[in-house]
């Protein structure tokens, strides 16, 4: 039996932060006397790929960690690949959980987002940029999974240039 799909965009915040590296800073601009002289800008590094997230525009550290996290999380899932079977891909637990049938329905500041993103790009690479392929192994439409995908800009841009290198029409 193979072992169940995991990426690190998928991990639990707790464990991810075990895996980064938190630094603290000021930023100058708008903001007030707390802003320039409080650091509250906050950087995660990922420390075994190197990716970051980085967020300044809240007053409060507490607030610019959990968009620096979530930054992260994204970045993680549009950089980093892990390999799936490109025919025998089993959709992960948190898949199966989220789909409706053959709907996916997630707001993209859900904090399962950037999980699903990861999955749906490992596959759609696998599959060599074939989306209604890879929506047939997720068991969702190829409207359902291009929707999921086209709610962040870099994925999407991904995706676009990937079928167009193959060769195929870019999505709309």
């Amino acid at each position: 039996m193979s072992k169940p799909y995991s990426h690190p965009a998928g991990l639990e915040p707790e464990e991810l932060l075990k895996q980064c590296e938190v630094t603290f800073g000021r930023v100058r601009g708008p903001g007030g006397q707390n802003r320039n002289k409080v650091e509250t800008a906050v950087t995660i590094k990922h420390l075994p790929t190197g990716l970051d997230g980085f967020a300044s525009e809240r007053r409060k550290q507490f607030e610019n960690r959990l968009m620096a996290l979530k930054r992260l999380r994204l970045r993680l899932a549009t950089h980093i690949r892990v390999h799936v079977h490109h025919a025998k891909h089993q959709p992960s637990e948190l898949w199966q959980q989220r789909r409706q049938g053959e709907k996916m329905s997630v707001n993209p500041n859900n904090k399962d987002y950037p999980a699903l993103l990861a999955e749906a790009l490992d596959v759609i690479i696998a599959r060599r940029f074939d989306v209604a392929g890879a929506a047939g192994l997720l068991g969702i439409t190829m409207s359902q999974l291009a929707k999921l995908v086209r709610h962040d800009k870099h994925a999407f841009s991904l995706v676009n240039q990937g079928r167009t290198d193959q060769g195929l029409p870019a999505l709309k």
